[in-house]
């Protein structure tokens, strides 16, 4: 199967006008997937700015903004917290599961949910989004599923490069409010 290409095409900014909620997961995502694990126990992550900044504008301008992820570290939850993003599951088992609660509760259509993850997890949630992107850096089975592949690594801009993509397609990039 031939992957998606960095350049959207037609039917993918379709897609990623429709898109009003963002929902990501973190480690190889948000992070590049390294892990320094601390002698106090904690498993530290490193974040990228721009993705932060780019959550940030999401938010500011009403766009829906979740995290759904396998790992559960304070230092991660903080960081999110910081970012401004309300709705973090982490430590979760079935990504599936939560992804479907929140779009119920919310009252969010998935097909309006631009989901990125980059590793077998995430595929059913993938599946069931209306978007489904991921980084350059991948699993091959999630490159070959994806409707958007960033050109960028997860933790080095692919979350920025998604929401940029979003943002821009609905004219709502370089708003100032």
């Amino acid at each position: 199967m031939e992957s998606a290409p960095y350049i959207l095409n037609n039917v993918t900014k379709k897609k990623l006008w429709h898109i009003n909620t963002f929902i990501f997961d973190v480690d190889g995502v948000l992070t590049d997937g390294t892990v320094i694990a601390l002698s106090s126990g904690e498993q530290a992550r490193s974040f990228y700015v721009k993705d932060g900044w780019a959550i940030q504008n999401a938010i500011k301008k009403g766009y829906n903004v979740a995290i759904i992820s396998g790992g559960d570290q304070e230092g991660t939850r903080k960081r999110l917290e910081f970012l401004g993003i309300k709705d973090i599951y982490l430590g979760v088992k079935s990504k599936s599961e939560v992804y479907a609660k929140y779009c119920q509760e919310n009252e969010v259509d998935p097909e309006k949910v631009l989901y990125m993850g980059d590793d077998l997890p995430d595929i059913n949630v993938m599946i069931r989004s209306g978007v489904a992107a991921c980084p350059s850096d991948a699993a091959s089975d999630i490159l070959e599923i994806a409707d958007y592949i960033s050109p960028k690594n997860g933790g080095k801009g692919a979350v920025r490069d998604v929401i940029e993509q979003v943002m821009k397609i609905q004219e709502n990039w370089r708003q100032t409010s």
